[in-house]
């Protein structure tokens, strides 16, 4: 055998031989071991606990924010800020986007591609001797489906032609066909709102709740000819504005100065007045939201933080302990040629094996959370491999610095000492 080859084998001896010495030594005081392992467990929990929370959240709002179109700009009377000095005595004096603000803009900026005017209500919803309460509704202009990101389930959007003659016609979320139709096919029928029938023609995948607002699931969508005949869609509490998509050659911030110009024109706007108007994007949304997440990142180390130092001098107490009671021991083994290193990985494996038992726990505690809150509420949690890795990645290194100083101190006993040392 090669001496690389030994140096292999006595290595590999060596590591097999202190993992099953620490071992045996957590079986003997099981007990113990339970008790030392519960606080890091509850440390663990809370770490990883709050990041899946996080992760969940942080992808629906993604997800949501998608939908409304990295490429579409948004004209509306409040601007989309997480700023803390937010002036709304200011913004509330401003006027509302109209529909002939959409019809200028629609002839006029060469930039946009598409635009497209919305208006939305509150009203409601029957079929039938069913009532929907409180439904929302969504009124848009034809290119709608091209400027907001949805799936149809059943059925299809409004032709250019049905929308060109106001056909009495309608798109269900999700939410509004289970409660009306729940197994019943809703294609076809017809729905009452304001005492006017209209004919549904399509059914919208389910999307869940809106973590900043704007999901479907709640909404009937109406072509805005045949809205008119609803409401007054020229109404100042229609909450209206306007998507306006940039051509693929045109960079954003381009159509967001051409639209900013040709409005304040339009509003009769002079220089240095400050605009009556918001254009935001999804972006805007993007930049706020990671300065919460990471405030919520910092609260989950904190949270976990003071539980994994109690864990972790729970650890090291034990491990002191441990020490002290296989003084003895340690001597016996000294005395027959066990080098120091050897003793130093026993007690540091025993401190690991302990910490990541109380991770696993952690984390198992999380699992069986996330199971029943998928079962229980409508909120996209998910357990990750990522999230448990990184929840046994920190168990192993609390437990490292936990058992390090013990296990030095073991591993510098004196033999002769040792052995001698009386309780």
């Amino acid at each position: 055998m090669t001496p690389v080859r030994q140096r292999r084998v006595l290595f590999t001896n060596l590591i097999v031989e202190s993992l099953s010495m620490a071992w045996q030594s957590i079986q003997v005081n099981k007990l113990r071991a339970v008790l030392t392992l519960f606080g890091l467990s509850i440390g663990i929990f809370s770490i990883v606990a709050v990041f899946t929370a996080v992760d969940a959240l942080e992808r629906g709002i993604r997800q949501n924010v998608a939908s409304l179109g990295s490429d579409v700009l948004y004209i509306q009377k409040w601007p989309w800020s997480f700023e803390s000095d937010y002036q709304w005595w200011e913004y509330v004096k401003r006027p509302v986007p109209t529909y002939s603000d959409y019809e200028a803009i629609s002839k006029k900026i060469t930039s946009a591609e598409m635009v497209a005017f919305s208006v939305s209500s509150v009203r409601t919803v029957k079929y039938g001797k069913k009532v929907y309460e409180q439904g929302g509704i969504w009124a848009n202009t034809y290119d709608f489906i091209y400027l907001r990101s949805f799936e149809i389930e059943k059925g299809r959007y409004f032709s250019p032609a049905e929308y060109q003659s106001g056909k009495n016609i309608c798109l269900l979320g999700a939410d509004v066909a289970q409660k009306l139709f729940d197994k019943e096919d809703a294609l076809d029928q017809h729905i009452v709102i304001d005492g006017k029938k209209i004919k549904v023609v399509g059914v919208l995948k389910k999307e869940g709740a809106g973590l900043v607002g704007g999901s479907l699931d709640n909404l009937v969508l109406l072509p805005m000819t045949f809205a008119r005949n609803v409401f007054d869609i020229r109404s100042d509490n229609l909450n209206p504005f306007i998507m306006v998509k940039a051509r693929e050659d045109v960079p954003l911030d381009q159509l967001r100065e051409e639209l900013r110009s040709f409005l304040r024109k339009r509003h009769g706007l002079k220089p240095g007045q400050k605009d009556d108007f918001s254009i935001n994007q999804s972006s805007m949304i993007i930049a706020g939201i990671n300065q919460i997440f990471k405030v919520i990142h910092i609260a989950g180390w904190i949270i976990g933080g003071f539980s994994l130092l109690v864990g972790g001098f729970g650890i090291a107490n034990i491990m002191f302990v441990s020490v002290k009671e296989r003084t003895n021991q340690i001597g016996i083994q000294k005395a027959l040629g066990a080098k120091n290193i050897f003793i130093l990985l026993e007690f540091l494996f025993e401190g690991v094996i302990l910490a990541l038992c109380g991770g696993l726990v952690g984390i198992l505690l999380v699992f069986v959370l996330v199971q029943v809150a998928q079962v229980a509420l409508d909120f996209p949690l998910m357990f990750t491999l990522a999230n448990a890795s990184f929840g046994l990645l920190v168990a192993t290194l609390v437990g490292i610095v936990s058992a390090l100083w013990p296990a030095y101190t073991a591993a510098r006993l004196n033999p002769v000492e040792a052995i001698n040392t009386t309780f």
